[in-house]
């Protein structure tokens, strides 16, 4: 399903993490897959408020929590850069969709990263 959003659609996600080579491409796309996915979910369910929106971005952050083994597998991890930068794409998605007043911490509370 295509994104309608357009300010998501035309977003580059994790792109600090493609320019350093600690983090390998190969599994940083399936981090961004993981958060294009959280967005087309968005888009289909549409949320009403934000338990709603959390229960969906729980469920991208455990997808990312089981990514993690395979950043160690490739010999790098989910740190404090990806950390952030991950973070960072989470609130802009929930900005993007109009959850401006979600918490930052809350839209990946259940990371083990």
């Amino acid at each position: 399903m295509p994104i309608m959003n357009q300010q998501v659609a035309e977003h580059a996600f994790l792109q600090p993490l493609y320019a350093d080579a600690y983090f390998p491409d190969h599994v940083l796309d399936k981090g961004k897959a993981i958060l294009l996915s959280l967005c087309e979910r968005i888009e289909a369910e549409q949320p009403a408020d934000l338990p709603a929106l959390y229960v969906l971005t729980e469920a991208a952050t455990e997808q990312f929590n089981v990514l993690e083994a395979e950043f160690v597998a490739a010999g790098s991890e989910i740190e404090t850069v990806a950390r952030e930068e991950i973070g960072e794409d989470f609130w802009f998605v929930a900005t993007a969709y109009g959850f401006s007043d979600a918490d930052a911490e809350e839209l990946i509370a259940a990371r083990d990263w």
